[in-house]
């Protein structure tokens, strides 16, 4: 690499889970620290940080492909930085493949990004993928201005080992962040203009603090800030709903009627090979607990279809439980051998033809659920927070408590709550009639 002048815009695109949009919003204010400005819509940037995620299927490739449609007509490329999980699992083999890359990082080192950015000036390449004893999070900028919404991590890393999961891998053990930091930073958030926060973590319901409290302490203090209307949480699992963060969903009226709990299969040989450490029985008597707790709390997960093994049989299970639990929103994928995990190399890799088939006769079931879950919020009143312009003129769009997106015309501003007639009922939104528009 030649030296080259110092950035001045930049792009962060981050790719996959809401943990990496996390950790672009904050790649971006450590940007911003230093003085490199977003790249205006429509223009180049000098730098461009490529967020990735291992869980796309060929992630690893995909990469690479975005890294060939950055190079410009004139053959030069901006300074190129590829972080993520897909940073972390082939971060040395990067640099073999792609010149054009000036610095690999992983989602643990990316607070030393200005410092590679330095070298790559001066035409030297970087990989860190380290996974060091101090946190980013105490050398991270402070939060700067937000949107109504904000994201939150609290904990990162898992220790479950799912076979066919990489994150152990490529996220490390499993840390929570302080107590206090967590709270100043939501201070922070709302001071900033968010109005609900979500609580982020590869196991965000292992969180536990030096005093041994769990998820529901920390969500009851953020629950104390006047101006934060809402919280929610994502992702958990099953293993560490615990009795005290279930009465949360009953006791603490900011928290919001919605549950992301991955199940990935109904069938309890499959669950054991996938090392998921419940059964399908533990999963329903979960779900039965929290909705005696909050009897109108919105249900989601997570499913994964032709695991090694699978039978047809075994599928059919799955498909009953979705039947049974009735998702207000779900997400469904085909298994994706990640390489470096147990479930590659393990016998009865199933055909990709009938994953095809399976995942088709899931989805099927599941959209019917969300339809059916929307078409039954049709009349109800609720208040929603305002995110966004619409297409239309006077149009908004926002968010139900439910996590459904609803439309609606007349006067409000983002960031707005306010309440609403649900009207109307589509597989993915709502339509609804303003009813108020003071603040809910």
């Amino acid at each position: 690499m030649r030296p080259t002048p110092p950035p001045r815009t930049y792009r962060v695109k981050s790719f996959g889970c809401q943990m990496n949009v996390y950790d672009g919003e904050r790649m971006a204010e450590l940007l911003g620290e230093q003085g490199i400005m977003p790249a205006p819509e429509g223009e180049e940037a000098d730098l461009v940080v490529l967020n990735t995620c291992h869980i796309r299927e060929k992630a690893a490739e995909k990469v690479y492909s975005d890294i060939g449609r950055l190079r410009r007509e004139d053959g030069t490329s901006p300074l190129i930085a590829v972080a993520g999980c897909v940073a972390q699992a082939e971060g040395d083999e990067i640099m073999k493949r792609a010149p054009a890359v000036s610095m690999v990082v992983g989602p643990q080192a990316y607070h030393r990004l200005p410092a590679m950015i330095a070298e790559a000036v001066e035409g030297r390449r970087a990989v860190d993928t380290d996974m060091p004893a101090e946190t980013k999070f105490d050398v991270l900028p402070a939060r700067r201005k937000v949107g109504p919404s904000a994201f939150l991590t609290v904990q990162e890393g898992c220790d479950k080992f799912c076979t066919y999961c990489v994150v152990p891998y490529t996220r490390g053990a499993e840390v929570s962040r302080p107590f206090s930091d967590l709270v100043t930073e939501a201070h922070k958030l709302v001071e900033a203009g968010a109005r609900e926060i979500t609580l982020l973590g590869q196991n965000v319901n292992a969180w536990r603090d030096d005093s041994n409290r769990g998820l529901e302490k920390l969500i009851e203090a953020l629950a104390a800030i006047p101006q934060l209307a809402r919280i929610r949480y994502t992702t958990s699992h099953p293993n560490d709903m615990t009795p005290g963060l279930l009465e949360a969903h009953r006791d603490v009226p900011k928290l919001m009627p919605f549950l992301h709990l991955p199940v990935q299969a109904g069938n309890d040989r499959v669950l054991k090979a996938m090392n998921r450490s419940h059964t399908a029985e533990n999963y329903l008597r979960i779900l039965d607990e929290v909705r005696a707790m909050r009897p109108d709390i919105a249900l989601s997960g997570d499913f994964i279809v032709g695991f090694p093994g699978e039978t047809d049989v075994e599928f059919e299970d799955t498909l009953r439980l979705a039947e049974q639990v009735g998702y207000a929103q779900c997400f469904s994928f085909k298994y994706s051998a990640r390489p470096g995990t147990p479930a590659a190399t393990m016998d009865g890799q199933v055909p990709v033809e009938v994953m095809d088939e399976r995942l088709q006769r899931l989805q099927a079931v599941l959209n019917a659920s969300q339809l059916a879950f929307n078409q039954a919020s049709v009349g109800q009143r609720c208040t929603v927070l305002v995110e966004r312009k619409g297409k239309h003129p006077g149009q908004w769009l926002g968010k139900s408590p439910w996590l459904q997106s609803v439309h609606f015309t007349g006067e409000a501003e983002i960031g707005d709550l306010v309440e609403v007639e649900l009207t109307e009922a589509g597989p993915n939104s709502l339509g609804a009639r303003l009813v108020a528009t003071a603040p809910a």
